[in-house]
């Protein structure tokens, strides 16, 4: 099942979604429907990091002064677990491949994909 985890509230996630050819991924929007464990773990799984998972332009990690603390795995895990923002978005899970986050590269091979 090929799947998006995004923020319905977020402009670039909006942007992002707008841009894709036509698709069968599952939609869940993570402030809505949270994530679980077992998904992060599937995700975990896919990407070898719940570092790689965890978003630093987040606002709570900037006001919660984590970059000044050394996170382990553990802390990463936790605080996606805890609070929807500390996902790096969108996520997408398409034919076993994991696509984190924004950036221009990732968008293009997302599209490739769904294509």
């Amino acid at each position: 099942m090929d799947k998006i985890y995004y923020l319905a509230s977020c402009d670039t996630c909006r942007k992002i979604i707008k841009s894709l050819p036509e698709n069968n991924l599952v939609f869940q929007d993570i402030r809505q429907d949270p994530i679980t464990e077992d998904q992060l773990e599937e995700m975990y799984q896919l990407s070898g990091s719940y570092e790689a998972l965890f978003s630093k332009k987040a606002q709570l990690y900037k006001s919660m002064d984590l970059k000044n603390k050394s996170l382990t795995e553990a802390d990463f895990k936790k605080y996606i677990l805890e609070h929807y923002t500390f996902l790096s978005r969108p996520v997408f899970i398409i034919d076993g491949k994991i696509y984190i986050g924004n950036s221009q590269n990732n968008v293009t091979e997302v599209i490739k994909a769904l294509s």
